[in-house]
């Protein structure tokens, strides 16, 4: 039986991503993430790492981030993590750059060797999307990143210009600025959040409440839910 070098490439993605899998399931405990105690002591070690040994930190998270959204990880808890290590104006850049490249890179994967397979599995309700995105690509497809992908899971939002054929340029650089807003409102909140573990030896509801560092990141992320809402009543309507 011949086996084609998509076949064999396509074996070799299934395989790291789950050697990937293995590894971030391997040293975590959902138990353990439960536990205030047990997530500041993590998170002071993760900064104290980063302050001795930042370079080699941030080439390491940068990496895991692409290699992340590559293996079609969700998108929000590397972005709070790295606003939770790097603040919210380093840890928007990191991310921004990180998921573009990983985006790409997972895009430029599926068009060459799973389209057929999306085009025939893709959902019926995505058909308004693909009708605009065909009209001018790079706008859209901008706009749609904009607003939080109008509420589409990221890994899909990321392989569903494969039905049209975007451009890797226009794709990369949509990606880019588009991502832009919903992820610094995520790195804010992940900043938020180290600084209410930092400050606080026990965790309590008025803690989380009266701190605006968690407050507003919290606002602005409903704000997106509501501009993605109205987006797919208004721009996308049949």
């Amino acid at each position: 039986m011949n086996i084609s070098i998509k076949e064999i490439l396509a074996s070799v993605y299934i395989l790291c991503l789950g050697i990937l899998l293995f590894f971030v399931f391997s040293y975590s405990d959902l138990n353990d993430l439960t536990s205030y105690t047990y997530i500041k002591e993590k998170g002071e070690a993760l900064i104290n790492y980063k302050e001795n040994n930042f370079f080699l930190f941030i080439t390491i998270f940068f990496i895991f981030s692409i290699l992340w959204v590559l293996f079609l990880g969700f998108g929000s808890p590397i972005a709070i993590l790295a606003g939770f290590i790097f603040g919210k104006w380093s840890g928007t850049i990191i991310s921004v750059c990180a998921f573009s490249i990983g985006a790409t890179l997972l895009y430029s994967l599926a068009r060459y060797y799973f389209v057929d397979i999306i085009k025939k599995n893709l959902p019926k309700k995505l058909d308004p999307y693909i009708k605009y995105f065909k009209k001018n690509a790079f706008l859209y497809f901008m706009i749609f990143r904009l607003t939080g992908g109008a509420g589409i899971p990221f890994a899909i939002q990321n392989i569903l210009p494969v039905v049209f054929n975007m451009q890797l340029k226009d794709y990369f650089l949509s990606t880019l600025i588009g991502l832009i807003p919903a992820l610094f409102i995520i790195n804010a909140l992940g900043e938020g959040v180290e600084s209410l573990i930092s400050n606080n030896e026990t965790l309590g509801y008025k803690n989380i409440i009266y701190d605006p560092l968690i407050y507003w990141p919290l606002i602005g992320f409903g704000l997106v839910i509501v501009v993605s809402f109205l987006f797919k009543r208004i721009i996308f309507k049949k």
